[in-house]
């Protein structure tokens, strides 16, 4: 096996190394490529995530193929562009002389891709490391098989495996591939495994990116709109399941409003899921009986406000609210990742940071509220990846905004230019013009050290 990936490996850098993937017309001709076949199986990718943990076809048009056919049109509108050689200003020092930054590709690229959106979460990258003149290897989630098939056939039509490759496996493939150098590596996954992908990457200086999460706090205060931001909470958290690493994974309400605001989010899980959720065709499983089980064991012991219904055989859990657990429970030690919600009621702002403050910087924070000041005071006083006023998760639709974490929930940002931009070596070149050649740089030194203190003026 690791053979196997050696050689997929060498066959991928002698391919970058003829040049091809620099040509711009090469890319857009290969991502207009994978847009088709996309396009054309859309229908069998919602089929394949359906069979892995009956994810809604709306939801899986929604947030995984729409979302990829989304980024490489705007590449395919704006590569050319992209990937022009950006003129900067010159430096008197240097006069005369006009400056550039080129793009260049990295070079081979592995990305490792996640289960929770796992066409989605494998292919967005991958159109930013084509753009970019990256040759890429993919490993898709082994937690969703029929997903990793699927994704596997459409790469295996779309591209030549000098190129494009998609390696299938379990750990030990995912360990396998970490063993080899890569010129870059992209991973979206769990904090502990990132840390084991970081530690991997640093025997050979390779840059990463990890998009990971963080238990990402979500806070409703008094003035705020109850019944919008029920409504919006309930969308952001319940949709994929709560299997989203920006979904709210607690609630923080002021205690005035709570009783209130709790009514208001039974009311808006009843209205979307229905008064039978388990036969909903709107709502996800989790997604296997691991998951599932360390799911349904947050639950024990707790104060279940609403849901709790689980079905082993289905992997279900239905929409559940959990009242005021306490910060010590396995409910609020991690990231949940799951359709469960915990409420917990404040009284001041120095209640906020006590609880926020035990779990390091979230991939996403969230503020409902109606005071502009409240609003601000919360995204100027914690450091979390990004966010949304008055409502969840959307920040991730508008492709001009990076995504990413920060501390713990991750490194480095994508989305949009963004992406194309990671996958990109920025050389800076200064391209020196010959008909002047001031003398003074040059020994021996013949100007007095006061005017050497006055440089930073040319530079």
């Amino acid at each position: 096996m690791k053979t196997t990936i050696s050689e997929t490996l060498q066959v991928q850098r002698d391919f970058f190394a003829t040049q091809s993937t620099k040509d711009i017309a090469f890319r857009r001709e290969a991502l207009l490529r994978l847009q088709k076949e996309i396009i054309a199986r859309e229908d069998a990718i919602c089929d394949a995530i359906y069979a892995d943990f009956k994810k809604p076809h709306f939801e899986t048009l929604a947030t995984e193929t729409q979302f990829v056919l989304a980024e490489i049109k705007l590449v395919l509108k704006k590569l050319i562009s992209w990937a022009r050689p950006k003129n900067v200003s010159s430096t008197w020092l240097n006069f005369p002389s006009t400056d550039k930054i080129y793009k260049e590709p990295y070079g081979t690229v592995l990305i490792i891709a996640p289960w929770n959106y796992p066409f989605q979460l494998a292919l967005l990258p991958l159109v930013g490391a084509v753009a970019a003149g990256n040759t890429v290897v993919i490993k898709p989630s082994e937690v969703t098989p029929n997903t990793s098939k699927t994704i596997h056939s459409i790469i295996k039509a779309v591209f030549p495996r000098e190129h494009v490759s998609v390696v299938e496996g379990g750990v030990e493939v995912s360990q396998a591939l970490l063993k080899e150098n890569w010129d870059y590596i992209f991973f979206t996954g769990s904090t502990k495994v990132g840390q084991i992908v970081y530690e991997s990457a640093a025997k050979h200086l390779t840059p990463v990116t990890l998009e990971l999460g963080g238990k990402n706090p979500c806070i409703v205060d008094e003035s705020s709109s109850l019944e919008l931001a029920a409504k919006r909470i309930c969308w952001g958290k319940f949709l994929n399941a709560g299997q989203t690493c920006i979904a709210p994974d607690y609630i923080l309400v002021h205690q005035s409003v709570k009783s209130a605001f709790v009514t208001a989010l039974i009311k808006m899980i009843q209205e979307g899921y229905g008064g039978d959720i388990k036969n909903s065709s709107d709502y996800a499983r989790t997604v296997g009986s691991s998951h599932f089980n360390n799911l349904k064991d947050m639950l024990v012991g707790e104060d279940v406000l609403f849901g709790g219904d689980t079905d082993p055989e289905d992997n279900y859990i239905s929409p559940t609210l959990v009242n005021e657990p306490q910060l010590d429970s396995k409910l609020m030690q991690g990231e949940i990742f799951g359709p469960i919600l915990p409420i917990l009621s404040y009284e001041s702002e120095s209640d906020i940071h006590n609880i926020v403050q035990n779990y390091g910087k979230p991939l996403a924070t969230y503020v409902f509220s109606n005071r502009k000041s409240f609003q601000n005071k919360i995204i100027q006083k914690y450091s979390y990846g990004g966010g949304a006023i008055n409502d969840t998760v959307i920040q991730v639709a508008n492709k001009r905004l990076p995504f990413g974490g920060v501390g713990g929930s991750g490194i480095g940002s994508y989305h949009g230019k963004t992406t194309f931009e990671l996958f990109s070596h920025h050389k800076p070149i200064v391209h020196r013009a010959n008909w002047l050649d001031v003398p003074f740089r040059y020994p021996p030194y013949s100007l007095p050290i006061k005017f050497a203190k006055k440089l930073k003026n040319l530079l």
